[in-house]
C-alpha cells in the first residue's frame, strides 16, 4: 500500500481510503459489528485512513474497528453546520462518539453550495480554525461537488484539505466541467493544499470499468488519495489488490455489477421537496404523486433520505 503526505498538513494516509458511508443507515444498513469487523479488515490490510460524515451515521462503526485496532488510524469527518454553535456540537459529538481526543481532518459539508459558501458559514469556518489551534482537529477544509467551490477553496490558505468529487465521465461535477475541475483541483494542489477525490465510481454507475476509473482517479494531478465505498469483503479485497498494484483476474471482477438504486415509495411521500433542495446533483423533481428520480443524474449519495421524515425513500 501507498501512503502519501495529504499535501502541506503534515498528515501521511494510505492512498485508498475507506469510504465508510454505504455501509452505514443510508445505504446498506449493516450492523455495527458487520460494518466494524469490514473496516477493521481494511485496516488489517494497511488502510489507515477513513472518511465519515456526521449526516452519515457511522460513528458507530469506526467506534468498533478503532477499539480494536491498535495502530494510528486518520479519520475524516464533516459537517453541515452553518454557524459556529452548531459546528461545535458537530466537532464534540465526533469527539465523544468516536472516543477520541482530536480528529484528524474536519470539513465544512457542502456538496451543492456556491462559492460563497465561505461567507455564508463563515462562523461554522471559524470554529473549525479555533478547534484546530486548539489542537483538537489536525487539519480543515471542505468537501465539494462543485469546480467553482474548489476553485475558491485553492485562494484560501488556512484551508489544509479539499475534496472534491472527481470521475473521469465527470458524473456529478456542478458548475463546470471534468476537465474545469481537473484544473481547480492543480490549483489546490499548487497551493499546497491535500486533495482526496470522492465518488470516483460515479455512485456505482463505472463500476463495469471499474479499473479504468480507478486509474484515471488516481493519476490525477494533485490527487493524493482516494477514498472508496465498500460494503463487502470482495470488494475490500478487490480495491486492496487495484491499490496494492496486483494482478487482477476476470474472475475478481465477476460481482462487481452495479444494481444499487434509490427509490421513492408514493404512498410515503408528502410531496414537501426537502429531498429536492438536498440533491446535489438536481437529480430530483416533483411529480404529480412523488417526487420523480432521474436516474441518469443520480450518483447515490444518499444525501437525499435522511432529510425525508416520511421514510419514503430507500436505497435497494
Amino acid at each position: 500500500m501507498k501512503y502519501v503526505y495529504l499535501g502541506n498538513s503534515g498528515i501521511k494516509v494510505s492512498e485508498l481510503c475507506f469510504g465508510v458511508l454505504p455501509i452505514g443507515p443510508l445505504q446498506a444498513n449493516l450492523s455495527v459489528e458487520e460494518g466494524g469487523n469490514l473496516i477493521l479488515k481494511g485496516l488489517h490490510k494497511g488502510i489507515n485512513f477513513l472518511d465519515t460524515a456526521e449526516v452519515y451515521k457511522t460513528y458507530d462503526y469506526i467506534k468498533y474497528a478503532l477499539e480494536r485496532f491498535e495502530g494510528d488510524v486518520v479519520v475524516c469527518s464533516k459537517s453541515m453546520a452553518s454557524d459556529y454553535k452548531g459546528m461545535e456540537k458537530s466537532i464534540l459529538d465526533a469527539l465523544k462518539s468516536l472516543n477520541r481526543e482530536y480528529i484528524d481532518i474536519f470539513l465544512l459539508h457542502a456538496a451543492r453550495e456556491t462559492p460563497d459558501v465561505f461567507e455564508k458559514r463563515e462562523e461554522a469556518l471559524r470554529c473549525l480554525l479555533e478547534y484546530k489551534q486548539k489542537g483538537y482537529i489536525r487539519a480543515i477544509g471542505i468537501s465539494t461537488h462543485s469546480v467553482k467551490v474548489v476553485e475558491r477553496a485553492s485562494k484560501i490558505p488556512e484551508l489544509d484539505v479539499v475534496f472534491p468529487l472527481i470521475n473521469k465521465a465527470g458524473r456529478g461535477v456542478l458548475q463546470g466541467s471534468k476537465d474545469d475541475m481537473l484544473k481547480a483541483i492543480k490549483k489546490c494542489s499548487q497551493a499546497g493544499q491535500g486533495l482526496f477525490a470522492m465518488k470516483v465510481l460515479a455512485g456505482g454507475n463505472l463500476v463495469n470499468d471499474l479499473i479504468d476509473a480507478i486509474e484515471f482517479s488516481r493519476n490525477i494531478e494533485g490527487i493524493d488519495a482516494v477514498a472508496i465505498g465498500m460494503v463487502n469483503e470482495e470488494e475490500l479485497n478487490l480495491n486492496l489488490k487495484i491499490f496494492n498494484n496486483e494482478i487482477i483476474e476476470d474472475k475478481d471482477l465477476i460481482k462487481t455489477v452495479n444494481t444499487k438504486k434509490i427509490f421513492i415509495y408514493e404512498r410515503h411521500c408528502q410531496k414537501c421537496g426537502a429531498c429536492i433542495k438536498t440533491c446535489p446533483n438536481h437529480a430530483l423533481s416533483m411529480g404529480d404523486n412523488s417526487a420523480i428520480i432521474d436516474h441518469n443524474k443520480c450518483i447515490l449519495c444518499g444525501y437525499c433520505s435522511p432529510v425525508c421524515e416520511y421514510f419514503a425513500i430507500r436505497m435497494l
